[in-house]
């Protein structure tokens, strides 16, 4: 099924997206917050009624506000949804996320590339705050379509170098396991994707079961980053950068190695139970 090249460039019309505090907390469930601790550790970011607790936002959250953000776009091709896997995601944050809010998103079909195996296609989102018109967040996401390379020439500016994670051991490491109903929690912050919760579709995508959603993996590892080089504090959290490698199965176990690169920022990477690594090349930027 060709790509349209013709809607590289393109620009949606800007869109609004509002949250609650609701949303907050069901998105900071699917990425596996309280699991260690319920009534104790990340309870800012579990409870919105906690003694003497502030509700706080996760910095991963824009990932699931970000998506799709405004309307109008031309499609980027006649793709088969089956085929379709997320590739890259990055995010910058403009300071912390407000426990209820309304931005006003526009989304960038930045480019099309040739992977040989594959399309990757690059989109950038731009959101701001409705209320202030201040900048909130930006995402870029890459979305990879197996079986639509070959086309021989990308379209778009020339992609970032890949990050290249030390040869050496991890100055940090965090482990957590995921459930594994972690897709189906996952999912109701909106990524309905069925590649995540229905097996006879999973199976027509070449997978033995449900894989888990890819920024849900994402989320984990945004966790394991607040916690270990912010001290839990959103407001040092201000972006990361991921590829992702490999698919994750609900019930597996990730363990996110860290890599200090100078001041106000990391190499990361993230691996499965087995050695598989599942997140690759990640940057990680943040507040000292």
């Amino acid at each position: 099924m060709p790509m349209n090249f013709d809607s590289v460039g393109a620009v949606s019309k800007p869109g609004e997206r509002s949250w609650t505090s609701k949303d907050g907390l069901i998105y900071a469930l699917g990425v596996g917050a309280g699991q260690s601790d319920p009534t104790g550790f990340e309870l800012e970011f579990t409870t919105e009624n906690s003694q003497d607790i502030a509700q706080k936002i996760l910095p991963t959250f824009p990932v699931i506000i970000g998506l799709g953000g405004g309307g109008d776009m031309p499609s980027f091709g006649d793709i088969n949804f089956a085929m379709l896997v997320h590739g890259e995601q990055g995010l910058d944050v403009f300071g912390p996320i407000p426990a209820e809010g309304t931005v006003v998103s526009t989304t960038k079909i930045v480019g099309i590339y040739d992977k040989k195996s594959g399309a990757l296609v690059v989109t950038e989102g731009e959101s701001k705050y409705k209320n202030s018109g201040e900048p909130a967040f930006r995402t870029r996401s890459g979305i990879f379509i197996r079986g639509e390379g070959g086309f021989g020439e990308d379209h778009g500016p020339a992609l970032p170098p890949k990050v290249v994670i030390p040869d050496k051991a991890a100055d940090h490491e965090v482990t957590y396991t995921t459930r594994t109903d972690q897709a189906l929690l996952y999912r109701l912050s909106g990524d309905r994707n069925p590649l995540h919760s229905d097996p006879s579709f999973a199976a027509m995508a070449g997978f033995p079961k449900p894989i888990l959603h890819g920024l849900c993996t994402y989320g984990f590892t945004g966790r394991a980053l607040l916690h270990t080089l912010c001290g839990s504090d959103p407001a040092r959290f201000t972006g990361m950068d991921v590829r992702f490698t490999r698919p994750v199965m609900p019930g597996d176990t990730l363990t996110v190695r860290m890599w200090m690169e100078g001041s106000g920022e990391a190499l990361f990477q993230t691996v499965t139970q087995d050695g598989t690594v599942v997140i690759d090349g990640g940057r990680c930027r943040f507040t000292p």
